[in-house]
């Protein structure tokens, strides 16, 4: 067995059972890998024997503190090499709160740089931790479209793109862009945008949080150099260690110029009265206080292994993936799958958005899970100017003009969607549990619908079956099973 193969029956939860509205027991079948990876066995694994020597960092004088410091070291060295970013111009620090703390920070850096220089250019395919950063520190937002192909929406357009950085060529502070959208998987062209940007003096940050986990990334070493990345920031929980922190990289130069956003323990050489003097030495003077270690090996411990599988091979082996689940829900009948559908000209990664025709977005996925096992997310996913574009242009094409008051009314459904998403661990047998699930629902929407009521929260809730009572889980309770004599 091939070492890809071995990993992908290898993470913690792949054989979780639940019981359904149907009484029967089953599997369940992890599709929202886009929202939280499941967590690589290995990998945890290693984070629990790192535990046996755990100290805090930034010391040598006993031998856990070294361990700690050497393999907290380790982990960001690691990160750099997988993501091909030359460790003499480019630093790798960690933060809280998966992207969104890393793509603030950039965003305020990026402010802080160059003053004069204040619009910041940004997709309308983004996430919000990717959009209000952007709204919120920079004196100008410009919003790009997307491209239309036939009919459907795609990557970012370029064309509009350069002609906005024309326009404000002289106020061009920074491009920001998804590498993979977490809508519709869309693969962004960032080494032709971050040429592009260049051109006109402006900087690229990229969110990775849907690239880093599913294909090939090279930051710097470009024959072009033009065509390197400046930030680059990623999710360890969704690159298959949860709980691991957010990653940031970025170019040396920038962040040097200015003094790091937090400050506190081990990012000053000297603190007196009057004054303190900064660190030069990366990554410490960009990590005040005690940092996420454990996390941060774990998420090193599942890059080793993605890195020695390959990135190109996973990408490959994901794409395959894609195609398949795309030409099986594409033949359903009344089911809309939104973004361009042609992998060749533009290919995805890791998600697929659709709704079924005359059903709630909610409603699909409520009964996915509560009848089949089948864990998928729905609304809009922190994506809303993209969603609603989407969706309204849809509508547009089916039913002419559109309010989104009166979505409910037409085709019945609401401005979301529902995403299955992919993870290392999901197969072709998962694809065709989903195919099935929703070739059932579509024709059976008049049995299903009448189960169901909306809550006061807005969520379609079965009329009789109680998922929570019908699968506890208690943190509490399993601890104090541990704490019995």
């Amino acid at each position: 067995m091939d070492l890809l193969s071995k990993i992908q029956t290898e993470f913690i939860g792949l054989d979780t059972t639940y019981k359904l509205a149907t009484g029967e027991g089953s599997r369940r079948i992890y599709l929202d890998s886009t929202a939280s990876t499941l967590m690589m066995k290995a990998a945890h694994s290693a984070i629990e024997k790192f535990y046996q020597h755990y100290a805090n960092t930034h010391s040598l004088l006993h031998f856990s503190a070294k361990i700690s410091t050497q393999q907290y070291n380790w982990a960001h060295e690691r990160i750099l090499s997988f993501l091909a970013a030359d460790p003499e111009h480019y630093t790798c620090f960690f933060t809280g709160s998966g992207s969104t703390a890393g793509i603030n920070r950039i965003a305020r850096v990026f402010r802080d740089y160059r003053p004069d220089r204040g619009t910041a250019f940004v997709s309308l395919m983004e996430h919000h931790s990717n959009d209000l950063p952007h709204r919120k520190h920079a004196r100008k937002v410009v919003h790009i479209p997307f491209e239309i192909n036939s009919g459907n929406p795609g990557c970012i357009d370029l064309e509009t793109l350069e002609k906005e950085l024309e326009r404000h060529k002289s106020s061009a502070s920074y491009v920001a862009i998804t590498g993979v959208s977490n809508v519709t998987g869309i693969i962004n062209p960032v080494y032709d945008i971050a040429e592009l940007a260049h051109q006109y003096g402006a900087f690229i940050l990229v969110d990775g949080a849907q690239m880093a986990a599913h294909l090939p990334v090279q930051i710097s070493g470009h024959k072009n150099p033009a065509r390197n990345i400046d930030a680059f920031v990623f999710s360890g929980h969704k690159t298959y260690v949860p709980g691991s922190p957010g990653v940031v990289i970025c170019r040396k130069d920038i962040l040097s110029a200015l003094e790091p956003e937090e400050v506190g323990g081990g990012m000053v050489d000297q603190v007196f009265v009057e004054r303190y003097t900064i660190s030069t030495n990366f990554p410490d003077r960009e990590e005040a206080g005690t940092p996420n270690i454990p996390g941060a090996i774990g998420l090193a411990a599942a890059i080793e292994i993605m890195d020695t599988i390959g990135m190109q091979t996973i990408y490959e082996d994901e794409d395959e993936l894609i195609r398949y689940a795309l030409d099986k829900i594409l033949a359903i009948t009344d089911v809309v799958v939104y973004g361009d559908t042609d992998c060749t000209r533009c290919p995805r990664a890791a998600s697929i958005s659709f709704n079924i025709l005359g059903m709630d977005h909610g409603l699909v996925a409520a009964v996915l899970n509560d009848y089949y096992g089948i864990a998928v997310r729905n609304e809009c996913f922190c994506a809303h100017p993209y969603v609603k574009e989407m969706i309204r242009d849809y509508l547009l094409s089916r039913v002419g003009q559109v309010d989104f008051d009166d979505l409910n009314i037409n085709l019945k459904i609401k401005a979301g969607m529902v995403r299955a998403s992919f993870g290392l661990y999901n197969t072709k047998e998962d694809i065709d549990l989903l195919v099935a699930a929703l070739n059932d629902i579509q024709t059976n929407q008049a049995k299903y619908t009448p189960l169901y009521h909306i809550d006061n929260h807005g969520n379609y809730v079965h009329n009789q079956f109680d998922m929570t009572a019908a699968n506890p889980f208690s943190v509490r309770d399993n601890l104090l099973k541990e704490l019995e004599p």
